[in-house]
């Protein structure tokens, strides 16, 4: 079915939900997402919605009272404290924290706010043992650059990660502590997105920038998006659960087409993803009800003056200056990506003598090979290891034939390059003589095969090759 999603007067926004690196929003406990760890903490709960700000009950918050659940909380004592068990009041907010999210707002041109003030929102499905997520405005008025135009960002919030469901009954649900507390930055759109295509654009961006901090969590379940979806003479829907950006377009898709066989018109209310890309319903949706002031937390005012120097440089633009390296496209689309930035720098600044193609490949394809091919960790390979072998290449002490076997050993705790010291052309000339000598008459790829053999990562293949063509016409 093709999809005219201007004339369905196709509204579209996005919500971003990233965990960041470091220690707990309120606490100095470790950022895990679940260890496997014996829980030495156990407790139990029942939660009652309480009225915002505005005097009023948040509906979701109401629909969630009426199951009468019960729940269970499971923790790790070298993993969490009193602030997440909710028996003792939230430190001060994590700085380092705030310091990224207010870096990921810079980067999308939005305004900082003067003093952060925390919030409570009232959530009482048993993932905060509050009933409560805090969470606080860090910037607004923000701007996405697209192929489909600028898409707005009207928020940049910074809150409080949910705890873990381990398993769960109609009565009953239990938790693991171990999540509950991880910064996450949330960062909200404005309805500006045109298509399906165009949401999943607008994600893979804001993943990137996310990225580009080197400071987020890696991996699943370590960024959620939310997408909110409506058309013409319908109330708006909000999707949860996607986990890769790759099926969005299909399911925002999926639910378009839902929407357009409604015969009457449905409440706004919030979806989940089912495992066929459909959705079902969840609960109603939450609304401002549901907001009111944190007291146990001091606000903080923001420093922008030694942020604004910490800002990174977003992964496309370190793929642009890879690629004006000589580097493929996707071979500098990879390098950016990678963890292994600063050392690939770090090597194509300090040995010129060194193609920045062959640095790239050694460190992210080589690796990788000789990973598989040798059975070995190359993972344990160092910073200095690498800088040590790249130093007696851009020296000629060793050649690049030579390369994969010292990674190999390097892998193995051992760096000795003795073993691998390039032969003179003294001396690689006369054995070459000796080779042609003995067997006459063969073509030079199959004397090159036999110097290669003799000479075994000793010499570079370029340099055999010149000797051999002075000798073999």
């Amino acid at each position: 079915m093709s999809l005219d999603y201007q004339k369905l007067g196709f509204k579209c926004g996005l919500e971003i939900h990233q965990q960041l690196e470091g220690k707990k929003l309120f606490c100095n406990c470790p950022t895990l997402n679940l260890r496997d760890s014996k829980a030495d903490i156990k407790f139990e709960r029942k939660l009652r919605a309480v009225a915002g700000e505005t005097g009023e009950i948040d509906a979701a918050a109401k629909h969630e009272m009426t199951k009468s659940k019960k729940f269970s909380y499971e923790a790790d004592s070298k993993d969490c404290c009193l602030v997440e068990m909710d028996e003792e009041p939230p430190h001060e907010i994590n700085k380092d924290a705030v310091d990224i999210a207010v870096q990921i707002a810079l980067i999308l041109k939005a305004k900082i706010v003067d003093e952060i003030q925390v919030m409570r929102k009232t959530v009482i499905d048993g993932s905060n043992v509050s009933g409560f997520q805090r969470t606080a405005l860090v910037a607004y008025d923000g701007v996405l650059e697209t192929s489909k135009g600028n898409v707005r960002i009207p928020t940049i919030c910074l809150e409080e990660e949910a705890a873990q469901r381990i398993n769960e009954s109609k009565e009953h649900t239990t938790y693991r502590l171990d999540r509950l507390g991880i910064p996450l930055i949330e960062i909200g759109t404005s309805p500006d997105i045109k298509d399906a295509e165009h949401a999943k654009e607008t994600a893979e961006k804001l993943g990137m920038i996310l990225r580009s901090t080197e400071k987020v969590k890696r991996g699943l379940g370590t960024i959620r998006q939310d997408v909110n979806i409506s058309i013409s003479g319908k109330n708006r829907v909000e999707i949860k659960g996607f986990q890769e950006i790759r099926d969005m377009s299909k399911i925002i898709e999926k639910e378009v087409e839902r929407q357009t066989k409604l015969k009457e018109k449905e409440a706004a209310h919030v979806r989940r993803v089912e495992q066929d890309g459909s959705t079902s319903f969840l609960r109603p949706m939450p609304g401002a009800a549901r907001m009111y002031p944190e007291t146990d937390v001091i606000p903080l005012k923001i420093d922008l003056s030694k942020i604004e120097q910490g800002v990174p440089e977003l992964i496309d633009e370190k793929a642009k200056r890879y690629e004006q390296l000589g580097l493929s496209k996707d071979h500098a689309k990879d390098l950016a990506k990678s963890d292994k930035t600063d050392l690939f720098e770090k090597i194509a600044k300090e040995f010129s003598n060194i193609k920045p193609a062959f640095i790239y490949s050694t460190l992210l394809s080589l690796t990788k090979e000789i990973k598989r091919k040798n059975n070995v960790d190359t993972d344990k390979i160092t910073d200095s290891q690498f800088i040590e072998i790249f130093k007696a290449l851009n020296e000629e002490k060793i050649s690049k034939n030579a390369v994969p076997e010292i990674l190999a050993d390097a892998a193995l705790g051992k760096l000795d390059f003795k073993r691998y010291k390039t032969e003179s052309s003294e001396d690689v000339e006369k054995e070459i003589e000796k080779i042609i000598k003995e067997k006459p008459g063969l073509n030079i790829s199959a004397y090159m095969g036999l110097v290669m053999a003799k000479f075994r990562g000793k010499i570079d293949g370029s340099k055999a090759m010149e000797i051999l063509k002075k000798h073999v016409k």
